[in-house]
């Protein structure tokens, strides 16, 4: 896929760790979504997490599009960043804002995740690229595209646990970009998400599990959930899923923190047990009138 920042060899054999997902129900005050942050974060930490993610939007759900772009913040100025900047230095883990609402260029914001090292950096950034401009049967018109411009570059992130591809929510619906970081390095793929509840509840499971199955690798995936006070209901159940696409945890839909083993050595002798990214080849596609003629 082009513009992958890669280049990654899937690395030694790692040991196994701890990973946590946040599930969390943010509101449209980001002081507030930082103190809840934190305390699942500390949660988190207590149960022996080294990698610790937040949903989609973490630091604020607002669905008033100009007030959101009013108050967003720069990288370099949002509290936000600083928040988790200080937490991820503060308990030396790896601290994934699964996604934040940034000021970006040309009037419109980025959708951004940031990883954290354990030292308080930041270790890789990405920019959502698939944008979630839809018109479902429920009657909810969603337009992100109108305040958020799309990333161009996929992401993959060499940690001290393991190689991560990083993506968000709408983004697992396009296998291509999950096969670009799997061949990219990546053996833990992540989606932070905030999911709609119909979407959720046909699709997030086998979509999930599906990335999962594809690409031999772990799948990490923290959620908003819940009913939120700007009226807008997501589906929650974050979820971690095994390279052979069993679920590994899941959540309901109340803010929580939820727990996954992780050993890289299990995507490798997933992959080569069915080396289905090896076997991938390119092809031509043959229009149906010369294959009707």
């Amino acid at each position: 896929m082009p513009g992958l920042q890669s280049g990654l060899e899937p690395g030694p054999n790692l040991g196994p760790f701890k990973a946590a997902l946040v599930q969390m129900r943010s509101g449209r005050d980001m002081e507030i979504n930082l103190a809840a942050a934190a305390e699942l974060i500390g949660q988190a930490v207590a149960g022996g997490a080294q990698y610790v993610q937040t949903p989609e939007v973490s630091n604020i759900l607002e669905p008033d599009k100009e007030r959101l772009k009013a108050i967003a913040r720069a990288e370099s100025d949002d509290v936000y960043v600083r928040g988790f900047a200080g937490l991820a230095q503060q308990h030396r883990i790896w601290l994934h804002a699964g996604s934040l609402a940034l000021k970006g260029e040309g009037g419109k914001l980025c959708n951004r995740s940031l990883l954290f090292s354990p030292e308080g950096k930041i270790a890789a950034r990405y920019d959502k690229i698939h944008l979630f401009d839809i018109d479902p049967p429920s009657g909810e018109s969603h337009r992100e595209s109108k305040t958020y411009a799309a990333g161009t570059a996929a992401v993959c992130a060499a940690t001290s646990l393991g190689n991560f591809g990083l993506a968000i929510c709408y983004d697992v619906r396009f296998p291509m970009l999950a096969n670009a970081l799997a061949n990219g390095g990546a053996i833990i793929i992540t989606y932070p998400s905030a999911f709609t509840v119909p979407t959720g509840e046909a699709h997030w499971h086998v979509l999930l599990r599906a990335r999962a199955i594809e690409t031999g690798s772990f799948v990490l995936a923290a959620a908003q959930g819940g009913m939120h006070e700007c009226g807008l209901a997501t589906y929650g159940h974050s979820l971690a899923v095994s390279p052979w696409g069993e679920i590994l945890a899941e959540a309901g839909d109340e803010p929580t923190v939820v727990f996954a083993d992780i050993d890289p050595a299990e995507s490798l002798a997933v992959r080569r047990r069915i080396p289905a990214l090896a076997h991938a080849r390119s092809f031509d596609l043959k229009p149906a009138a010369m294959i009707a003629s």
